[in-house]
């Protein structure tokens, strides 16, 4: 298993250190064809999409509600299994400004631990306004979650287009 890639500012795109912060203004180019599991992080719930690279689709999976950290991460661990993806996309939550707050450092923390447990590039994306895009696309109270998590998926398709 690598080592934990430590907690510290992340780089931009392409510096190598296996968690990478997209720049919607300048993309990474499209690679190969990639399985692709998204997440909007949450301390209680954690919504999942699910995407590709060929269809350049995303659509929500589910919603982790595991009340432990090793429990989200053993249902994590199930997805991955399952699904096998090449990539993982975390949101990256900003203020309406586009500056950091403390829930960026929780998503960085999240995204650093996934890469750390399952050797996965992970790839951050700006989360602004997904969760109230996903609750006018359900046009309900529902829980928003893996809405959210398809929107930052797809967000990060579009991008690599």
């Amino acid at each position: 298993m690598p080592e934990p890639v430590p907690e510290k500012p992340l780089p931009s795109v392409g510096q190598g250190t296996g968690v990478t912060v997209l720049d919607l203004a300048a993309p990474p180019g499209a690679g190969a064809d990639e399985t692709l599991l998204a997440f909007d992080f949450g301390t209680r719930k954690l919504g999942v999409a699910l995407g590709n690279t060929v269809t350049r689709r995303a659509g929500a999976l589910e919603i982790i509600l595991a009340p432990t950290r090793d429990g989200r991460f053993a249902r994590i661990a199930q997805l991955l299994a399952d699904w096998q993806p090449q990539r993982l996309v975390v949101g990256l939550a900003l203020t309406s400004a586009g500056t950091e707050q403390h829930a960026s450092l929780q998503g960085r923390r999240f995204a650093n631990q996934l890469h750390g447990r399952f050797g996965l590039p992970v790839v951050l994306v700006d989360e602004r306004g997904s969760s109230m895009e996903a609750q006018a696309q359900l046009g309900t109270h529902a829980p928003e979650d893996a809405v959210a998590a398809a929107i930052i998926l797809q967000r990060y398709l579009d991008a690599i287009r």
